[in-house]
């Protein structure tokens, strides 16, 4: 995992999340979707350790795992300290992703996205282009959301979603 995801889990890399912090339960969740190919996977190359290794993805990654290696790694990461991204971001567009947040979003993603006990993953202090692609991927229905998300997201525009991701890569 720390060969994508960074050492403790916390990403260097734009594209690839911070998963130290996120809940248990939402990350056996989300190596549960991989395992069912219901989560988009990309491949990626990795970032430490041997890079010479040829490109790999959250599927490949997630179809060896056995359901208590899935807990095992859930607990692991759940352990880990949360380190947002420091990164630049578009204030203008941030003030308006905020508004949007507080419109939309609060609800299950309160303190701005940050707070694990909510269950909801951990948006704020995420790199932006990982944000950026993972509001597209709910947003055309790659990535599987909630209904109530799916509502929520199906009236935003291309903007409003930008907007959003500016704020939470704004929360450093």
């Amino acid at each position: 995992c720390e060969d994508c995801h960074g050492s403790k889990g916390v990403s260097q890399a734009g594209d690839i999340p911070t998963i130290a912090g996120i809940s248990a339960p939402v990350h056996g969740d989300f190596l549960l979707a991989y395992q069912e190919k219901t989560r988009p996977c990309r491949s990626s190359k990795f970032r430490q350790g041997d890079t010479s290794r040829p490109e790999t993805d959250m599927c490949v990654v997630a179809a060896k795992l056995s359901a208590a290696d899935v807990e095992a790694l859930a607990a692991h990461f759940a352990a880990q300290s949360f380190v947002p991204a420091k990164q630049s971001f578009d204030a203008g567009k941030a003030a308006a992703g905020k508004a949007s947040h507080a419109r939309d979003c609060a609800k299950c993603h309160t303190d701005g996205g940050r707070n694990p006990d909510d269950d909801a993953s951990i948006l704020g202090g995420q790199h932006l282009k990982y944000l950026q692609q993972a509001l597209a991927d709910l947003r055309s229905g790659e990535r599987e959301a909630s209904k109530k998300m799916a509502e929520k997201l199906s009236k935003w525009t291309d903007a409003d979603a930008e907007a959003a991701a500016h704020y939470y890569a704004s929360l450093q």
